[in-house]
């Protein structure tokens, strides 16, 4: 059995995490030390056989143990739990710290800065999106995980668009290629300038800046180009789950700036949509697939512990 406890300590539990403008009302108590600091995890019971890693990412509210708990349910209604280990990274920001008086080595951001791969504000600058390859460079890591085969990244509305912009700037020269879930975001980034629907350029100026398309890319990014980018990720396992009822144009969690509103009105369009315009940009070659999930809105827990959730969470 690997000791996942080498890594972050002898706490594996968190407690439950609910943001408010103070910000979280408990902090995971797991920590991943990382080369520029702490990271807050919580993270599941670790099986005596970890053949799966899947890595759940939150959203906005960065209550990591509503993810994490969900994810260990779907696992067992999948009949995984005995060979998956789950890990539910908590990007803080400095409302979290401030709150609670944290140490100063834990990694936190400004704002929502985490969710399009922005660089940390203490200890160190470190990307967000470098704390995901530095999770999956060390559960891939043959001496301390030998019997894994499999890893997972998946995020469900806010915690999508994260897994969506990872999978796309990923530097990742993997030893295990992850496989990315992206259920029911708000926005996709986009490769050009084009949109399914028609608005004027002068009333939406930054509609292609990051994190909607490919122009002001972050720090992480550096060194890539649009064509670069464009042609690593066509090429990674992207499963695009959407439910059929998240139609709703004003649901509260929805992104209605302008430059998620020239992706199309609701998420289940504008999941089409992003997946439309990749095929026609790729028409072969093209490793990602959509499926829709019949009878759930916008539900995490409903996305996840469908069957078309565990099939995407649990089957290669």
């Amino acid at each position: 059995m690997m000791k996942w406890g080498t890594l972050i300590g002898l706490s594996l539990c968190c407690l439950l995490a609910q943001a408010n403008e103070h910000g979280v009302n408990e902090v995971a108590q797991g920590r991943l030390q990382l080369q520029g600091g702490a990271m807050a995890v919580a993270v599941s019971p670790p099986p005596a056989s970890i053949q799966r890693v899947l890595i759940i990412v939150h959203g906005r509210l960065r209550n990591a143990d509503t993810y994490l708990r969900s994810a260990e349910t779907a696992a067992g209604l999948a009949g995984q739990l005995d060979t998956t280990l789950i890990i539910a990274p908590q990007f803080l920001n400095e409302q979290d710290v401030a709150r609670h008086q944290l140490p100063n080595d834990l990694l936190r951001w400004q704002g929502n800065d985490w969710m399009a791969g922005g660089l940390s504000t203490g200890p160190n600058p470190v990307s967000s999106f470098q704390v995901l390859d530095d999770i999956v460079a060390r559960v891939s890591d043959r001496q301390q995980f030998p019997e894994v085969k499999e890893i997972v990244i998946a995020g469900h509305s806010g915690g999508a668009q994260v897994v969506q912009r990872y999978a796309l700037l990923a530097h990742g020269e993997y030893r295990i290629s992850p496989r990315f879930v992206v259920a029911n975001p708000s926005s996709y980034a986009y490769f050009d300038g084009q949109r399914p629907m028609a608005f004027a350029l002068a009333s939406c100026p930054g509609f292609n800046h990051w994190k909607y398309g490919l122009e002001n890319l972050p720090t992480y990014a550096v060194g890539q180009t649009p064509a670069q980018l464009e042609e690593n990720y066509v090429k990674r396992d992207v499963v695009y789950l959407l439910g059929q009822q998240d139609v709703d144009p004003e649901q509260p969690a929805l992104d209605k700036g302008c430059e998620a509103q020239t992706q199309g009105p609701y998420r289940l369009l504008r999941g089409h949509f992003f997946f439309d315009y990749l095929t026609r940009r790729h028409p072969v070659g093209l490793n990602q697939r959509l499926i829709e999930v019949p009878g759930v809105g916008h539900s995490g827990e409903g996305m996840f512990n469908s069957a078309q959730g565990l099939k995407a969470l649990f089957e290669p």
